[in-house]
């Protein structure tokens, strides 16, 4: 185990070791990264022997020794290796660079970035350039049209996780502009404001013959946040269908990806364009779309490697308060391992996720012998489309189209329901096993397949 661009060892925390250098490197650099306490230099594992006290000084130093705030953009966390306590320090990369040492302010001696696996100082220049271009529609600098808030339901929330809120918890959780007016963080999470977040329902694939059209909010985005959750999980109805061997019950979406992406949605919605996210459902997807385009600095490709640049850290940072969220950039991969890419889209103005139903609302069990002729076909078909091929899914459905003059919409669904039950029986694999959201992905056949392939052949 070695330091490379985006992971720093350190023997142990002293009041000598530069920390907040380490940190504010990550921080001003494009990917984040990740800092280990009780880590050698050369990879050994040395330990941390008073784990709890480290993690507080720890805290309590990236806390107050660095601008702007870097709360919400890391974690501290314990783990074990070799049976011994570690801490790791998740950073984020922040929006509102340039970061610096509060001491040193924005200077080369405040502001470093990480360059191969060091932290540098940041030329006078680029901090400069930084700052210029510094995000000035952040929602903790917009100040709220609305002076009159209180905040009953955000202490509530607080209170249910045997967390109090004192009374200088409007500074600590950032709901005031540098001269102490409520910002637009605090109009969001206050127990009465003019946003709300809007579930329809259609009975029709576009958008033509809306069934139900409800609104959760004027409350706190926590309590609003909560509701869509509870109405969607009552949406997401289980299906059942019965097969030759078992009974197999299916909801709608996905329960642990259907949760991300709404989280993910309010979380780092852009407020300040003042237009919640939105969430519609139809009869094959439900779709969620959120206002704003991808962090500038923060390519698609990043995106879908789990690289987290929070929209709103203030919002990230009380929404992990409360646990509805659990840790930096863990919802991405979660819905990307259910999903995969092809269910977001990107436009300059918003991000879409799209989640196909998995299954037909009302599935009705089917006898035996027709499951049985099924699935056998539909082995056959896939095996004769791959033959001695490897195949993307794109690349296969074009020999469907060919071969059977068949057209799938759903890409997902096919692979779901055709080439994930293949590779369970033992006729398909993917070229690469241990990534299977791979931009590369192919599919071949098995020396099963194979032997099927022949069968198949020979009794034509």
């Amino acid at each position: 185990m070695t330091e490379t661009n985006r992971i720093e060892y350190k023997r142990e925390l002293t009041s000598e070791l530069d920390i907040e250098k380490e940190v504010v490197a990550f921080l001003n650099y494009k990917e984040g990264g990740y800092i280990y306490i009780g880590i050698d230099k050369d990879g050994s594992i040395v330990g941390v022997n008073n784990v709890d006290d480290c993690m507080l000084r720890l805290k309590d130093r990236i806390k107050h020794n660095i601008s702007p705030s870097a709360m919400g953009l890391f974690d501290i966390a314990e783990e074990h290796k070799d049976g011994r306590s570690i801490i790791k320090v998740t950073v984020a990369s922040g929006i509102e660079k340039p970061y610096f040492k509060t001491k040193y302010g924005m200077t080369p001696r405040g502001a470093y970035i990480r360059v191969g696996t060091s932290a540098e100082p940041m030329p006078q220049e680029q901090i400069d350039r930084l700052f210029a271009i510094r995000t000035r529609n952040s929602i903790g600098r917009i100040v709220s049209n609305r002076q009159d808030l209180s905040f009953e339901q955000l202490r509530i929330y607080y209170d249910e996780r045997g967390k109090r809120l004192n009374d200088n918890f409007k500074r600590t959780l950032e709901l005031l502009t540098d001269d102490g007016k409520y910002n637009y963080v605090a109009y969001l999470l206050a127990d009465e404001n003019g946003n709300s977040i809007k579930v329809a329902k259609y009975s029709s694939l576009d958008r033509c013959d809306l069934l139900e059209n409800n609104e959760y909010g004027y409350c706190s985005l926590i309590k609003a946040t909560k509701s869509v959750l509870s109405k969607l999980d009552i949406e997401n109805k289980v299906a059942a269908t019965i097969t030759p061997m078992e009974r197999i019950e299916t909801p709608l979406w996905n329960k642990v990806a259907l949760r991300e992406a709404v989280i993910n949605a309010i979380v780092h919605n852009d407020y300040s364009f003042e237009v919640p996210p939105k969430f519609e459902i139809f009869p094959d997807r439900l779709e969620i779309t959120s206002v704003g385009r991808l962090p500038e600095s923060l390519t698609k490709e990043e995106f879908f490697n789990g690289i987290s640049i929070p929209r709103n850290k203030e919002l990230m940072r009380i929404y992990r308060d409360v646990e509805l969220v659990e840790s930096l950039g863990s919802g991405i991969p979660r819905i990307l391992r259910a999903y995969g890419e092809d269910c977001f889209k990107f436009t300059d103005n918003f991000i879409r996720i799209t989640l196909p139903i998995s299954v037909q609302d009302g599935t009705q069990s089917v006898p035996s012998e027709q499951v049985g002729v099924q699935v056998g076909e539909q082995v056959k078909m896939l095996i004769h489309s791959i033959n001695n091929r490897e195949l993307s899914v794109d690349e296969i459905l074009e020999v469907y189209k060919l071969l059977y003059k068949q057209v799938y919409k759903s890409k997902w669904y096919f692979k779901k329901h055709t080439i994930h039950p293949s590779m369970f029986d033992g006729y398909v694999e993917m070229t690469y096993p241990d990534s299977p959201n791979h931009p590369k992905q192919k599919y071949r056949l098995t020396t099963k397949g194979l032997q099927l392939l022949d069968s198949l052949n020979h009794n034509k």
